[in-house]
């Protein structure tokens, strides 16, 4: 028989990048045969799925000596405590923990959760039989912290969610003539959304009036992050800036449609999956080279090494208007998202797990 594969996580909801790789793994595991569950603490469950998860606190009794265990370990939980403790085979997935400092006097909270991930990701080091990494800038994390022997497996993305239909009203209210920069992530500190109020201040005042900013992504527990945001626009006088927050699907495909360029000023990434989904939405990608951005986009986009607002703000205004250039990078984006979608992901895992083939 079988053994059952469980997959342990922090926080369960709609939107996040480990949510939605759990469900992808979960799918694969059941596709090979293995029955496959996602354990999550209740209180850290999103309330419409806590159909779609079991209560982490039944883990210890239902995960059986001969099942595998893996742990998304991104941040300090009570899921890394029940992992430790586990009796059964296990892996560790990781997603990286932000530094804390970026939150502190933002969220004293969140600043406790990685302060605990760190000292979590120091007490898991010699717990799993298996450690992984969902890239080389997280292996080598891994390594610095005293873990053997680590795997890279990049992040299973569902291509599924870049397809489908767009919500149209939104399309046709920002392709207006404006030149649009577009980010997607979460409205926190280490994503520098600043810096992307100051490339606007140079694109609008120097560049191209006819600049608009768009971010889409949750702000939820980090309002006053967002409020100081809000400030800083108003110091700056900026137009045309939209914090569109939390949307729909359709919407986000929306956004993307309406992109000239995606902008990521991020200072720490342990991946960035939306790099992956701009490109796959055929939208230019400039990034600036912190974390694991330089690895995901594997020589596609436009890379930026310093944060020249100025000069940033005249190559969005470039890429927007030069169709040879604009076509040349969509090129090897196009090329690094082949390169990506013909890796032999679940490959990888089967092999880390020492699994036969299905």
């Amino acid at each position: 028989m079988k053994p059952a594969i469980h997959q342990l996580v922090a926080g369960f909801s709609n939107g996040d990048a480990i949510s939605n790789e759990a469900r992808v793994w979960r799918t694969t595991f059941r596709g090979w045969g293995h029955a496959s569950e996602i354990y999550c603490e209740t209180k850290r469950i999103l309330p419409e799925l806590r159909g779609d998860a079991r209560d982490l606190a039944t883990a210890a009794a239902t995960i059986g000596p001969d099942d595998i265990a893996i742990l998304h370990l991104s941040i300090g939980s009570d899921a890394n405590l029940v992992f430790k403790n586990l009796r059964c085979r296990k892996a560790i997935l990781y997603h990286n923990i932000t530094p804390p400092d970026f939150f502190r006097g933002l969220n004293e909270e969140i600043v406790r959760h990685l302060v605990t991930g760190r000292e979590h990701l120091a007490l898991l080091r010699d717990t799993a039989d298996i450690n992984l990494a969902v890239s080389r800038f997280n292996a080598a994390e891994m390594t610095e912290a005293g873990y053997r022997d680590v795997g890279v497996i990049p992040l299973m993305v569902d291509r599924t969610h870049w397809k489908g239909p767009s919500d149209r009203r939104l399309t046709e209210r920002y392709r207006d003539g404006h030149v649009n920069i577009v980010f997607v992530g979460r409205c926190a500190p280490n994503k520098r959304i600043e810096d992307l109020l100051f490339t606007l201040y140079y694109s609008q005042k120097y560049v191209n009036p006819h600049t608009r900013l768009i971010h889409v992504g949750s702000f939820a527990g980090l309002e006053r992050y967002q409020g100081l945001l809000r400030t800083k626009a108003i110091e700056l006088r900026l137009r045309n800036l939209v914090f569109a927050g939390s949307v729909r699907a359709d919407e986000l495909r929306a956004y993307y449609q309406a992109a000239d360029v995606f902008l990521c000023l991020s200072e720490h990434e342990g991946f960035c999956i939306p790099l992956l989904e701009a490109m796959g939405h055929r939208v230019p990608v400039i990034a600036y080279d912190a974390g694991a951005i330089a690895e995901t986009l594997d020589g596609a986009g436009v890379l930026v090494r310093t944060k020249d607002f100025g000069l940033i703000a005249e190559t969005i205004q470039r890429i927007a208007t030069d169709a040879a250039l604009r076509n040349a990078i969509l090129a090897g984006q196009d090329a690094r998202l082949a390169r990506f979608e013909h890796l032999d992901i679940p490959g990888l895992m089967r092999r880390a797990l020492g699994l036969a083939a299905p």
